[in-house]
């Protein structure tokens, strides 16, 4: 079931993101398809957190994972248009995504993973033959869904592998963002995705609960952060 609610948020996501751009509607319809997206994957996938460790969330579950999914669908939306070569972060991550799930046990993660690693390769591929630039915002919004949805899939056997999609896709894009102003746009992705690699490394190295700790302080600075307008783009 959760392939199937998976394969008909994306096609709404696909559906809204389109009809907003072409009839250049408010962007506000950008977030009820991404809403609407996530609440199916939700309540039709079964696919909440109904705790963190060992805190019951209640109530607090369909909001908390409609928030993560909304918010992880939107992180690559950092503009309207991208170089081809920021795919390599999402695809840093979703490589991170598929070797935890396998070790894991966790089909689902691993297949549709490796299927979207291989799709943006695809993508990449394209791109240099044919020359396009651009990567534009219905394929960077999908891709995004994609990592939301696998994400929580795997918070739901550990909340630790909330690590994965922070800082192996949020940090070093916030790192993009931050070079832009004193590297050029390749120097940038070629850097952030060096970092992405890096704590993509650290994830199968250093033991869960040292994890853990980097969770919590790194999240705080990534809020902390995010208090800036300049380089806000959660």
């Amino acid at each position: 079931m959760l392939y199937l609610t998976l394969l008909i948020g994306l096609t709404l996501i696909v559906i809204t993101t389109k009809l907003t751009q072409n009839l250049k509607l408010a962007s506000i319809w950008l977030l009820v398809g991404q809403i609407s997206a996530s609440f199916i994957i939700i309540l039709f996938g079964n696919l909440e957190i109904s705790h963190i460790n060992q805190i019951e969330l209640g109530y607090l579950s369909i909001p908390f994972s409609l928030l993560f999914l909304v918010g992880f669908t939107n992180v690559m939306n950092i503009e309207k248009e991208h170089k081809p070569l920021i795919l390599l972060l999402p695809c840093i991550s979703l490589v991170c995504l598929s070797i935890s799930a396998l070790i894991m046990g966790h089909s689902f993660v691993s297949m549709i993973g490796m299927c979207a690693v291989l799709t943006i390769m695809l993508v990449l591929l394209n791109g240099y033959i044919s020359g396009k630039g651009k990567i534009g915002r219905t394929f960077t919004t999908s891709i995004g869904f994609v990592i939301a949805v696998l994400s929580l899939s795997l918070l739901k056997l550990s909340f630790v592998m909330i690590y994965i999609p922070i800082f192996t896709l949020t940090l070093p894009l916030a790192l993009y963002l931050l070079l832009q102003n004193k590297l050029t746009t390749i120097q940038s992705i070629i850097i952030s995705s060096l970092v992405a690699l890096l704590f993509s490394s650290i994830m199968f190295v250093i033991p869960f609960n040292i994890v853990w700790y980097l969770v919590i302080v790194l999240t705080v600075i990534l809020a902390i952060s995010q208090l800036s307008s300049k380089h806000r783009f959660i």
